[in-house]
């Protein structure tokens, strides 16, 4: 289901913007709502990432390492 919306456009914008469309051969209608479309996926995705960086920070990771038992230890030669 699609839904209309009004746009108020600069006089000088709205003529670039409509030259724009016809040389990619589309509408302005198309070329927003496939701008639109572009933004929303890349919040998404943006979000998803900041979500799973996070989730890992607080998981932590093992490094390996364990710390020495004893000053001698660390300082074994």
């Amino acid at each position: 289901m699609k839904a209309n919306i009004t746009l108020k456009l600069d006089a000088a914008l709205l003529r670039e913007v409509r030259v724009l469309a016809a040389e990619d051969g589309t509408s302005i209608s198309a070329m927003l709502a496939a701008r639109l479309e572009q933004i929303v996926r890349e919040r998404k995705s943006y979000d998803r990432s900041r979500r799973r960086a996070l989730a890992r920070l607080r998981d932590g990771m093992s490094l390996g390492w364990t710390p020495p038992g004893s000053r001698d230890e660390l300082y074994e030669r």
